[in-house]
């Protein structure tokens, strides 16, 4: 008999793996077009291949070897975060992982023991819940506030027990691209500081879309407040290069026994599985930090579907960061409307999938004219 742990996490992602199942057969027809996931749909940003390229032959013999986190490509991530956060991070601070994904799971190995709790906020990546159940821990979920996505700091409050060890907090957040201000990270860090008086509670902070912030909005890390903070990063989304596998786990400078957490997340990596990301992609960091998909056309991107969608008499948020927008669904069947619009060639993401329903997500990494070409089916759907 397969183990009651992963048959629960595939209980708990079974009308995901069918939505997407059936996505991945319609995303092949002509014409069609797909605004599901964050992939990108169009070649990758330029300078990127070139990057790749640079570093793909080898210096010497241990270029293609086993490796750890790669002490150069460790350095260039903690300049930025110095740069960044505005905190004295070390090399040493830095985990290289394999994306966000890696960098969470291996936070969580190194934080839960079986029967811990995690928090975490809805509507949240769909995601969240397989990883701490695949981790023996037990998920507890809060809502955000209605009326803002904003975090609901008494939800919050009344959900810590005595079990619980970590608080995920996303931000920018998906799905909602709600960034959430300083004041309400502020007050999160002093709740778990008031809590932690028995056992330490760790803040995860879930900052993949951290460089993706628009214009009009501006992001604080929960590290800024809260010393028992570790940051998980891909450069999946800022470059839009989800397949190739890049990203990072960083403890905070301020962290208590800051050594020990270092020691103990990269046992975590070679237990976990060789948790690092290949050695290419390592020693490409160097070319690869700086490089950014085009903020100014996403936000432009943004704008045209709040607008248009907002015209039509959808009800939306305009986002403050990531490249997702979150609709209320006209019909209370989140799936029901998501299969009539991907009947007329447009794929989206029922809300239900990340335990929102009666909403749907909009991937914005779709081109500026698949974006045109899809409004009138949305216009249909109305």
């Amino acid at each position: 008999m397969p183990s009651a742990r992963i048959t629960a996490i595939a209980r708990a992602n079974s009308r995901l793996v069918g939505f997407l199942q059936r996505a991945e057969t319609l995303r092949t027809r002509p014409g069609a077009i797909d605004l599901t996931l964050g992939n990108p749909q169009e070649l990758p940003i330029p300078g990127y291949v070139e990057a790749l390229a640079r570093h793909l032959p080898p210096i010497d013999r241990d270029s293609y070897a086993y490796h750890r986190s790669d002490h150069n490509a460790r350095a260039v991530v903690a300049k930025r975060l110095i740069e960044w956060r505005g905190l004295p991070f070390e090399p040493e601070d830095v985990a290289l992982t394999p994306g966000a994904f890696g960098a969470l799971a291996i936070a969580l190995d190194v934080l839960v023991d079986p029967g811990d709790e995690v928090i975490f906020s809805l509507p949240p990546w769909f995601l969240y819940e397989g990883m701490i159940l695949g981790a023996g821990a037990i998920p507890v979920k809060v809502n955000t506030r209605a009326e803002d996505y904003d975090l609901d700091l008494d939800a919050i409050a009344g959900a810590i027990s005595p079990r619980t060890r970590v608080v995920i907090v996303n931000t920018p957040n998906n799905p909602t691209g709600r960034i959430y201000p300083a004041a309400t990270i502020e007050a999160l860090a002093k709740l778990l500081g008031e809590r932690s008086s028995e056992r330490e509670i760790y803040l995860l902070s879930d900052e993949p879309y951290s460089r993706l912030v628009f214009s009009d909005a501006s992001f604080v890390s929960p590290s800024t407040f809260y010393e028992r903070t570790l940051i998980s990063y891909s450069y999946g989304k800022v470059h839009l290069t989800p397949g190739q596998r890049l990203g990072w786990l960083a403890v905070n400078p301020s962290m208590p026994n800051r050594e020990g957490m270092q020691a103990l997340i990269e046992m975590a990596q070679v237990a976990g599985g060789w948790m690092f990301p290949n050695a290419v992609m390592q020693r490409a960091i160097v070319d690869l930090e700086h490089l950014s998909i085009d903020m100014v056309e996403l936000e432009r991107k943004r704008d045209l579907m709040v607008d248009e969608l907002s015209r039509m008499g959808y009800s939306l948020n305009r986002p403050e960061g990531t490249f997702y927008l979150w609709v209320r669904s006209p019909d209370p069947d989140d799936f029901a409307f998501c299969n009539r619009l991907a009947d007329d060639g447009v794929m989206v993401l029922p809300g239900t999938v990340c335990e929102g329903p009666g909403h749907f997500r909009i991937s914005l990494t779709a081109s500026r004219q698949m974006l045109e070409h899809s409004l009138p089916a949305f216009e249909k759907a109305r």
